[in-house]
């Protein structure tokens, strides 16, 4: 596939949704305009059985350096990820083991391939940095560690922060950095892509390729997605949206997203350009991000339908065209434990907070007692928030 070097598509790459280059956009653009051919990767550690929206960002920068027709590969980090990555952690995370993280990763290449093509004249490569890093022995290690100095580690904020609050920083943390470091040198990428958070990371990489290998190697940073409160958007913030959620739930959670952030996710996780999305109209721009979120992962067809439903619910305030449905053979049950066994609830104290709250509906009436006995009826619809639905049969 011959390469794209023309100055506005490159000037369209090194721009939409990305944060900082490293060594600068200028020496990039210098590199990607002599039009030689770019090795370029970006490793997912699978701590979770589901990429999310914050991998989208990602995944849309390297398929925008497969259609130049760069070479991109989706690395899987099934030995990095049983380490755990220590980056914004004020305690060490949970290590998993490999059996766990190869599970975790399952579907991953499904998924990205909604966004990146794994066919094709130029295929984007998967690989698992377990390939390069079993095989090191302690006396190479020793070597690879020899290249940093403790106080380069020390540094990080969050182990600063951990000293001041006199909480552990374990030694297999500060290997951490050195292990993705060394992901670059196996690979001998020209360009590396991660998030804004993972800076520290990518650019002990970036120093490990100079010394090893006497090689420039580039770091390109996606913006981070954050919320209103300015955290980040994932699993450990408990506001991801995962790429295996339901085209329903997908929907929902975008239209859920503030205002404030519409525009990033724009910018980052979708194809549409700067140019385009000025000209939507701001009530617009919600409904149109979902969609493009969901066609991406579940077609035109199923977006479109999720669209009408979504507004039939929220906007017409009718009852959705599909709900669970729960068999019950009592004739009355406590509200709490109602709620509990039609499973709209974790718990009687959640189901409870839920009544507080205001978040119960029986049949489009709120109710606000939790200690009240409801008499069961067939048909009967209760309904958590906005959009969670049970109907008794």
């Amino acid at each position: 596939m011959k390469i794209n070097s023309g100055p506005e598509a490159i000037e369209e790459v090194l721009t939409k949704g990305v944060e900082t280059i490293y060594p600068s956009f200028e020496a990039l653009k210098k590199r990607m305009m002599s039009g030689k051919k770019m090795k370029l990767y970006c490793g997912y550690d699978p701590s979770s059985p589901s990429l999310h929206i914050g991998h989208l960002a990602t995944l849309r920068k390297l398929a925008d350096f497969q259609a130049l027709g760069h070479e991109v590969i989706m690395l899987i980090g099934d030995f990095t990820g049983t380490i755990g990555d220590p980056t914004g952690k004020l305690q060490a995370r949970k290590k998993l083991t490999r059996k766990e993280v190869i599970k975790n990763a399952k579907n991953y290449k499904d998924k990205a391939a909604k966004i990146i093509d794994f066919t094709g004249t130029n295929p984007a490569k998967l690989l698992y940095n377990s390939k390069w890093l079993d095989k090191l022995s302690f006396n190479d290690l020793i070597e690879l560690a020899s290249n940093f100095t403790v106080q380069q580690m020390i540094i990080r904020d969050m182990f600063q922060q951990r000293i001041k609050q006199n909480k552990p920083v374990f030694l297999h943390e500060f290997l951490y950095p050195l292990a993705q470091a060394y992901d670059s040198v196996a690979m001998d990428v020209d360009l590396e892509v991660g998030g804004n958070d993972q800076t520290f990371n990518m650019l002990a990489g970036r120093e490990l390729m100079r010394i090893l290998k006497g090689k420039e190697k580039f770091v390109l940073t996606a913006r981070l997605l954050t919320d209103a409160q300015g955290k980040k958007m994932g699993k450990t913030e408990g506001n991801a949206l995962n790429v295996n959620d339901s085209p329903k739930d997908m929907r929902g959670k975008i239209m859920k997203l503030p205002d404030e952030v519409i525009d990033q996710v724009f910018d980052s996780c979708t194809k549409i350009n700067s140019k385009t999305l000025k000209s939507l109209l701001p009530r617009d721009k919600k409904e149109k991000l979902a969609d493009e979120i969901v066609k991406t992962f579940y077609g035109e067809t199923e977006a479109e339908k999720t669209k009408k439903e979504f507004n039939k619910v929220f906007r017409e305030k009718e009852l959705p065209s599909e709900m669970t449905s729960v068999k019950i053979s009592e004739h009355a049950l406590g509200l709490l434990d109602l709620l509990v066994t039609l499973k709209l609830a974790s718990s009687k104290s959640d189901a409870k907070r839920l009544v507080i709250q205001k978040g119960v509906k029986i049949d489009g009436k709120v109710e606000d007692d939790w200690k009240k006995t409801i008499d069961i009826k067939k048909g009967m619809v209760i309904q958590i928030g906005r959009r969670r639905f049970a109907k008794i049969i």
